[in-house]
């Protein structure tokens, strides 16, 4: 693997007629992105906070499929993969939702995204549209201390109520993003965010890499 990530540049598009202009911040990147389609700022969010996902870039350029030139939704990079994500508006026939694409490396993906997948991971995405904003609105205001006091405190699973009662001290709002910043690094897990919302009562616990 090279040492230097490469990370494509977004293709500037003007906005479509009636469309309508989509912005938000992205941590990972530390900079804005904007999307004209919903379903993108959805995916977007799906990449953002799986913490497999080192870096990405939205609209990174253009791709031949089937002898046609289509602009791709995004440009992702994991730890040992490097993919294209383009998004449909249906289920394409076949079992087949990803294929090698020729690349100076040979180990780049496309795959592709229907509305069912993005329609699935709802409530995921519901609830991170409420935690992103603690990350964003807080960057570079929770000491590196309480991150770590936090992921130790969670070596067993406990309830937001339970995290926000042992931290009562600190003010509740950095506690918060201190607690979602290490979920989306992937130090910390709560698999029950994936089918229900966020509540007092959601338990939080360490990863294993964490401990």
């Amino acid at each position: 693997m090279e040492n230097s990530l490469y990370i494509p540049e977004p293709v500037a598009l003007a906005r479509p007629r009636g469309g309508h202009r989509l912005e938000a911040f992205s941590p990972k990147l530390a900079r804005r992105v904007m999307f004209y389609r919903r379903p993108l700022l959805d995916q977007w969010l799906l990449l953002e906070t799986n913490p497999k996902v080192i870096a990405f870039c939205e609209r990174p350029g253009y791709v031949m499929i089937n002898g046609s030139r289509r602009l791709a939704d995004f440009w992702v990079h994991y730890v040992d993969l490097r993919e294209l994500v383009i998004l449909i508006e249906s289920e394409i026939d076949g079992s087949v939702t990803a294929f090698p694409c020729d690349d100076e490396e040979n180990e780049l993906l496309i795959r592709f995204v229907a509305p069912a997948e993005l329609a699935a991971a709802r409530v995921w995405l519901d609830n991170w549209q409420r935690m992103l904003p603690y990350l964003v609105t807080n960057r570079g205001l929770i000491p590196s201390t309480l991150s770590g006091t936090i992921a130790r405190f969670l070596k067993q699973s406990q309830r937001l109520l339970d995290i926000e009662r042992e931290f009562s001290s600190t003010d509740p709002v950095l506690v918060r993003a201190a607690l979602f910043g290490l979920l989306h690094d992937g130090r910390v897990s709560s698999h029950e965010l994936q089918t229900q919302p966020l509540s007092l009562l959601t338990p939080f616990v360490a990863t294993e890499a964490t401990l």
